[in-house]
């Protein structure tokens, strides 16, 4: 096999056909400016490549498709091994798929409980446990040695009539004594003889001794005879008696065998001197009769009908009214228009009419605020009276209706997300959660943080049988905790939604299944894997890759990290600037030779000829705060938070501190409630204020701008409408009829009519993923060909879409709205981004700067608070720097911006930090510290503040 990687001619995007030479089994960095071309190189030249000929070595059906799929514009590439690419992104976006099921713990958890797991009787709170012959055999001979007992087996009868025909037939199936009330009686069967029985023990050959029961009594069944019989009882019918010794272990055995067989499973050791014994085959409690299910696998799928809770069907959570969007300002009376859905024209007067009504008749005062009316009343109000509708009867009547459409929308309206009443949030059929192990059902055991779960199955003790079942699932499960914690996910739940995660999370989850997967030889593609870690983790995810390339494993990492790039095997700098000024290599070769010789950008950051500056003064605090105080929700533990407004603060900690808890759960959605009102649900705190100070609150967040590929950078400024009419202003456009719209790839008229616009179409795998192919009528253009023969300044409708934003600030020309929009992408480092790249191509981070770009533009009066989560994902030093620019230039404005980060070259840059933790999960949710960078450096408690103190200390010197 050859010892590199040969990369030669590559041009896909913007690279400047590039020949590289890698080495295998290296742990090999790619970095460069935003836009230099690394993922380019990385992704969509080597990994595609990759891709493409796996899909050449599946079966025919499969290749019929390959000559249609884009070949990277490449010449010549040669040393792949399989390749797995982890992008930075997150692709689930159902409710189904959690941390434990993407990891396939939960699948070796759900073997564990059907294999081992006990179930507990729910009623009684005793284990149910399903007895075999062996064990039962072995509960006798440990427990009961010398005991004479009777072996039987039970008849539950409902009538004399069906007991009468039961004991008919016990002669000619061997048995020919039965136990009534303690006594032991011998059926006399119709036709024969039966001698006197002998005393008790002697079958065994032992000296009678006394006590009972006593066998004295004969039923002779021809004489219609029989034991005494109630309307509905139970008859034991005697298999054996004996006495429990080693030496009858085998008659032992014998014996009851025969009694579950005959009772299909279940069996009564009676003892002369003592209570009854039962043992049961089936999951039967010995204390209630209560029956249960034997457990299975998908006994505890939440995604299988088998195991799912029925009422919510899997989800753990249903759409019900929520009360504090039916009223959410519960400060005004009901006079006032307190329950909100009561406000509409439709039902204002006639419930106005019924609110006085009933105040006249149960005294209740309309002009009280509702939070301050007696539980009774409020009750009322919510629920009616005799005459009187309630709020939740008028929204039931309501329901009634929801075959109309305005009437779905409308109690749409009122209605949040909660946990399901049935089986209260964990997914789960009732009778799953009666089965445990080590005292824990398995929701218990996926709520717990993977450091939680590594503790508790560490801890774990079982009988050596059950140990010796479970070994191969234990190991499987116990190796892929040791993942989740090495790749820095050791704050996560098992039980947490997958499309809750960053993509940074994402990627790491994925990381840890293939390191689950023990593979060797294998070309690992990571982008930016260190994206959400705090520095102190950062160490934990490097020995990880390493440990992948000391497998034997090539693993390329796109990295801006100065920690990731400072140990890279081999370093690739792409450059010299970005878009149209990049796609080169720089520089190829190890670490210490690229400090020696090279005077990139990158290398002048690295070595400290170039650096981010401190502000030479921070901004004092105005005496104006946004306050929130007993923020619990998740993990929180009430914390008190106070942000200085016209001010840049930054919130930190290590990852799962609790800062987007704080910051996206609670802060923002209860502002965006205040200033746009929505269903979503706020996370819990008692109170906030300050917000009187501000005018809006603007999310920034990393979510893709489109959904689509129809939606790109253009659009999302709102400024391809002025593109479309100069191209309908040109002569031919106006020969040939041509409106702005025939330019536009989203309507009629343009666009192509074989792929509807989208430049492609989609092939259904089956069992794989869909692969899109370029169409072939428009060659992926997207238009018609007569649309496309319209040129403005020698460029048709494709062309212009395809210019960089730089190359469009050359190409358009003289001062207008399109131009200043432009030159905003620029100001935010975007300006390698094509006009009409599609937004599923673009990172979050870019994404993310595309919504800066967007709120610049849109001159938005001062006192908005702008809330951004590690803008600094995907940029490089340089690119770090214009976005404090940006940033500060919106302070500077009369705003206030408020960024959760890990980048500490942003934090040593903020005015105010809030750092929290000090830990993740459980261990985080307090408030370490709050100050300026220089007093958070001297915090001893704070891991932000330690790493902070060490560059602070650096910048000085």
């Amino acid at each position: 096999m050859l010892k590199k990687i040969l990369i030669k001619g590559a041009r896909e995007n913007n690279l400047k056909n590039i020949d590289l030479e890698l080495p295998r089994g290296k742990f090999i960095v790619f970095t460069g400016l935003s836009g230099s071309g690394k993922s380019s190189l990385v992704f969509d030249t080597i990994y595609a490549e990759g891709h493409r000929r796996y899909i050449e070595s599946l079966s025919t059906y499969a290749r019929q498709f390959l000559e249609r799929v884009d070949k990277p514009d490449v010449d010549y590439i040669e040393g792949i091994s399989p390749a797995i690419a982890f992008e930075q992104k997150n692709p689930v976006k159902h409710s189904r798929s959690t941390v434990g099921t993407a990891t396939e713990i939960y699948d070796y958890l759900r073997l564990l409980f059907s294999k081992v797991g006990k179930i507990e009787c729910p009623r009684c709170l005793k284990e149910v446990k399903a007895d075999t012959v062996s064990q039962s055999v072995d509960t006798l001979l440990q427990k009961h040695q010398e005991a004479r007992i009777y072996i039987t087996f039970p008849f539950y009868y409902t009538d004399r009539a069906s007991a009468q025909q039961f004991l008919d037939d016990l002669p000619a199936r061997g048995f020919i004594r039965v136990m009534t009330d303690g006594e032991v009686g011998v059926l006399k069967p119709r036709g024969r003889e039966v001698g006197v029985l002998k005393p008790e023990g002697q079958e065994v050959g032992v000296p009678r001794v006394a006590g009972k029961p006593r066998g004295r009594e004969v039923y002779d069944l021809s004489q219609g005879r029989y034991p005494p019989l109630d309307g509905g009882g139970r008859l034991l019918v005697v298999v054996d008696r004996l006495m429990v010794r080693e030496s009858a272990a085998t008659r032992l055995a014998d014996s009851l065998e025969t009694a579950f067989r005959e009772s299909k499973g279940a069996a009564v050791v009676r003892f002369v001197d003592g209570p009854d014994l039962r043992f049961n085959q089936e999951f039967t409690c010995n204390d209630c009769g209560s029956e249960f299910e034997r457990p299975t696998p998908n006994f505890f799928s939440f995604n299988s009908p088998y195991g799912a809770c029925q009422a919510c069907g899997g989800f753990g959570n249903i759409l019900d009214y929520d009360l504090d969007l039916i009223i959410p300002d519960k400060d005004k009376s009901l006079a006032q228009g307190a329950i909100e859905p009561w406000n509409m024209r439709k039902y204002r007067s006639h419930f106005q009419r019924e609110l006085r009504k009933l105040a006249e008749a149960k005294k209740v005062d309309l002009n009280k605020p509702y939070r301050k009316l007696s539980k009774r009343a409020q009750k009322l109000v919510l629920y009616g009276a005799k005459g009187h509708i309630g709020v939740f009867p008028f929204f039931e009547r309501l329901g009634t209706k929801k075959y109309k459409m305005f009437i779905r929308v409308f109690t749409r309206k009122y209605k949040s997300i909660k946990d399901c009443h049935e089986c209260e949030g964990t997914r789960l059929r009732r009778e799953a959660l009666w089965v445990k192990i080590g005292g824990r059902t398995i929701a218990q055991v996926t709520s717990m943080t993977v450091t939680e779960a590594r503790e508790f199955f560490a801890a774990l003790k079982l009988y050596r049988m059950e140990r010796e079942i479970a070994r191969d699932v234990l190991k499987e499960i116990e190796s892929r905790l040791e993942f989740m914690y090495y790749v820095g996910l050791d704050y996560l739940t098992l039980d947490r939604l997958t499309r809750t995660l960053s993509g940074g999370e994402a990627q790491r989850v994925n990381l840890a299944n293939q390191l689950g997967a023990r593979l060797t030889g294998t070309l690992y593609i990571l982008d930016e894997p260190t994206v959400g870690l705090h520095p102190r983790d950062n160490r934990r995810l490097l020995d990880i890759l390493k440990k992948l390339s000391d497998a034997g494993n090539t693993v390329l990492v796109v990295e801006h990290d100065r920690e990731v790039i400072s140990t890279a095997q081999h370093l690739v700098d792409m450059g010299p600037g970005a878009g149209a000024q990049g796609g080169q290599v720089v520089y190829s070769g190890t670490l210490k030779n690229f400090l020696k010789t090279c005077d990139s950008l990158t290398a002048g950051h690295l070595k400290g000829k170039l650096t981010i500056p401190l502000p030479t003064t921070r901004r004092e605090t105005n005496g104006r705060y946004l306050s929130i105080k007993g923020a619990k929700e998740n993990n929180l533990k009430g914390i008190n938070v106070r942000i200085p407004l016209n001010t840049f603060t930054c919130v930190t900690g290590v990852s799962g501190a609790g800062k987007s808890t704080l910051i996206h759960d609670t802060l923002y959605r209860a502002l965006d409630r205040i200033y746009h009102p929505s269903g979503e649900r706020t996370g819990m705190f008692d109170v906030i204020t300050g917000f009187g100070w501000l005018r809006d609150v603007a999310l920034l967040d990393q979510q893709p701008i489109g959904k689509t590929p129809r939606s790109n950078p253009i659009t999302y400024i709102k400024s391809y409408d002025a593109v479309r009419k100069l191209f309908s202003e040109t002569p031919g456009a106006r020969r040939q009829g041509y409106e702005p719209r025939h330019f536009s790839f989203n309507v009629t008229g343009g666009r192509c009519p074989e792929c509807d616009g989208n430049g492609h179409q989609k092939i259904e795998m089956h069992f794989m993923a869909d692969i899109f192919v370029r169409c072939e009528e428009c060659q992926g253009s997207r238009f018609k060909r007569e649309v496309l023969e319209i040129k403005y300044k020698g460029l048709n409708i494709k062309q212009v879409l395809d210019l960089t934003v730089d190359q469009a600030l050359e190409f358009f020309t003289g001062p207008n709205q399109l131009m200043e929009k432009l030159a905003l992408f620029q100001e935010v480092g975007l300006g390698y981004l094509r006009l009409g790249q599609p937004a599923t191509t673009l990172s979050g981070g870019e994404a993310q700067r595309l919504k800066i770009a967007a709120e610049l533009s849109s001159k938005k009066s001062k006192g908005v608070l702008y809330i951004l989560d590690e803008p600094t994902t995907g940029l490089h030093f340089e690119d770090v720097k214009k976005l404090l620019a940006v940033l500060n230039s919106l302070v500077d404005r009369g705003n206030t911006v408020l960024v959760v980060e890990h980048n500490l070259d942003v934090i040593k840059t903020a005015d105010y930090i809030l750092d929290l933790g000090p830990e993740g999960g459980e261990q985080g949710g307090y408030l370490v510290a709050e100050g300026t960078p220089e007093h958070l450096a001297q915090v001893e408690a704070s891991h932000t503040g330690r790493f902070l103190k060490e560059l602070l200390q650096k910048e000085s010197i």
